[in-house]
């Protein structure tokens, strides 16, 4: 029987989180070349900038590649909601000289209704397709599977994970509560057990049928022996690779990132309206303080509340003020090298390799 390694064309255990708005062509192109999955993200933006992205993964390597697409619920508009957390924000946005924007919009679409993002899947047959946010209905399922491509989706618990198993899922990716940028949950309003990466891993490895990819405050090659040993087959990590020089962070982004011990993350909905984690930053603090101030101020529904996020991101950085950027992060953060991505593949293999040996790992 096919390993799923070999049916991800991999030789190295290691998959590059698809990050939305950091990973890039080249960074996945990089990871690939250098025997890991590269991944992109197309769930922020439509079927054309997937066409190109996909098509830019492809002039740059003839390894596999994964492409990931957002599943999550549509959003329920609600102007009296979306009017007060504009409202809440406005403030902030006049000190950096601007007005807050009158209305928010949903700024992309879910994967569950793009029927032309599914239709460009389909044509252009990526070897790799994941999910996040939840599973697509079984005939998106079907489509996606009769052109070969290997199917994976994240999920935060065991009965997120039966259901992407029970949707035909090749492998879950166990997404544990440290992981950095946005949380997995398929519904945000219900209750959040909070699993670490380790007790999730295990979990989902004793109790389902399909391989597990473990996820969540990785960031060495100790990290992945260590989930290895737990029974995954393989580990994604997604902060590590964000200092690369082949990933679009923004400098004020990476200068944050690699502050060293001091950094510091926390997990909020005040960015983009669904749990993510990021860099305790100004955005964050804001985030907070209007909860604290007025609880009975919610953001919208993402991605409407994404879209004030982002105003108010370009608003303060046209003052030179960077703090109130999506600097998702791990809990690991902490740990981020600045290394090119061949480099940092084989880096981690290389640690790994010494890990499983019984060899002292120090992290350069």
């Amino acid at each position: 029987m096919t390993s799923l390694l070999d049916r991800l064309g991999v030789t190295i255990p290691v998959l590059q989180a698809p990050m939305a708005g950091v990973s890039t062509p080249a960074l996945a192109a990089a990871v690939s070349n250098a025997g890991a999955l590269g991944g992109v993200a197309v769930g922020a933006t439509d079927a054309a900038g997937a066409r190109t992205m996909i098509a830019a993964v492809r002039a740059a390597t003839a390894r596999s590649f994964n492409v990931n697409v957002f599943v999550h619920g549509a959003p329920r508009p609600d102007a009296a909601r979306d009017a007060a957390w504009i409202a809440a924000l406005a403030p902030t946005f006049r000190a950096y000289g601007v007005e807050p924007p009158a209305a928010l919009r949903t700024i992309y679409r879910s994967f569950a209704d793009d029927d032309a993002m599914l239709a460009a899947l389909v044509e252009l047959a990526p070897p790799v397709i994941s999910f996040h946010f939840g599973v697509p209905a079984p005939a998106r399922v079907r489509a996606l599977r009769a052109t070969g491509a290997v199917l994976l989706a994240s999920a935060t618990s065991l009965a997120e994970a039966r259901a992407a198993e029970r949707a035909g899922m090749d492998a879950v990716i166990a997404q544990g509560y440290e992981a950095g940028g946005h949380r997995g949950v398929f519904d945000p309003a219900a209750p959040d057990e909070r699993l670490g990466t380790l007790a999730l891993t295990r979990l989902l490895v004793r109790r389902l049928s399909v391989p597990v990819i473990a996820a969540g405050g990785i960031m060495d090659g100790a990290g992945v022996a260590a989930v290895l040993r737990l029974g995954a087959v393989a580990a994604q990590l997604g902060t590590a690779f964000v200092a690369c020089p082949e990933s679009s962070a923004s400098p004020a982004y990476r200068s944050a990132l690699l502050a060293g011990d001091a950094v510091h993350t926390a997990m909020t909905t005040g960015i983009s309206g669904r749990p993510a984690r990021c860099l305790v930053n100004r955005f964050t603090t804001l985030a907070e303080a209007v909860g604290a101030r007025t609880p009975a101020v919610m953001p919208p529904d993402y991605p409407i509340a994404y879209d004030a996020g982002k105003a108010l991101h370009a608003a303060a950085a046209a003052r030179g003020e960077h703090g109130y950027g999506a600097q998702w992060a791990g809990q690991g953060a902490a740990l981020a090298r600045a290394l090119p991505a061949a480099e940092l593949v084989a880096t981690l293999e290389r640690e790994r390799r010494a890990a499983e040996r019984g060899d002292s790992v120090a992290p350069r």
